[in-house]
């Protein structure tokens, strides 16, 4: 295999921007996981969750059979069959609503969290890595069989994994800084984790709904944010 022959070039590049896109859900999910934490231990659990999400990755392209095998019915329910993977989507979607949810509700609700997030500082850290562990493990299906289909080589899917989880990592300290400057980007950030919820819990049930759809309403939610940001800013001054 030439590495340097247009076809591997290309494919590893347009790998690595899928990658990343498809990681958008997954990067911001961490932001809000870990914005109680100390700066210190946010930082660690931001690092060690992205690794993870890149170990999970690899293993989970090297066992593709064994990935593929979860697609396969395990049992009917009104004429609907339901595989491994059918119930971990729905398992992981409902996460993130109830993760959500509760995270709005305690942003609109009028308690101190002084205590809360003491309790978060003490014993966030496993937990936090245990949440980012599991949406890690959903978030990766379509991932890497979106990967496979695109391209056989091994060797080009993981690197351009590989770029991706890096970019990532460069990129998730500037979005928890943000989110906790923000609060209103980050109503959105939640309100784009609910919506991520809701499409697990569709395509679990067999309903599939383009993504596509998803970052589009979410990227012009973030454009009208911004100019109302902006213009706030302007009265003010």
């Amino acid at each position: 295999m030439d590495i340097f022959s247009p076809e591997i070039i290309f494919s590893f590049i347009t790998l690595s921007l899928l990658e990343i896109v498809l990681g958008i859900d997954n990067l911001i999910f961490i932001a809000l996981v870990v914005q109680k934490l100390p700066k210190e231990m946010a930082k660690k659990v931001r690092t060690f969750g992205l690794a993870l999400a890149l170990i999970i990755r690899i293993l989970m392209l090297l066992g593709i059979t064994w990935i593929m095998s979860l697609t396969q019915p395990l049992f009917s329910l009104n004429e609907t069959a339901f595989s491994i993977k059918d119930i971990l989507l729905l398992a992981g979607g409902l996460f993130l609503i109830a993760k959500s949810t509760l995270e709005m509700h305690q942003d609109i609700s009028d308690k101190e969290h002084e205590e809360t997030t003491a309790i978060v500082a003490k014993s966030g850290f496993y937990a936090a890595v245990l949440q980012v562990a599991l949406i890690d493990f959903v978030f990766s299906f379509d991932s890497i069989i979106t990967a496979v289909g695109l391209t056989p080589h091994t060797g080009i899917i993981i690197a351009a994994i590989t770029v991706s989880m890096v970019v990532m990592l460069m990129a998730s300290g500037y979005i928890t800084y943000f989110l906790k400057e923000h609060p209103t980007f980050k109503v959105l950030a939640l309100s784009f984790i609910l919506m991520i919820g809701i499409l697990l819990m569709a395509e679990g049930m067999h309903f599939h709904i383009p993504r596509g759809y998803v970052y589009t309403a979410f990227a012009f939610s973030m454009f009208v944010e911004t100019i109302n940001t902006l213009a706030r800013r302007k009265h003010k001054s």
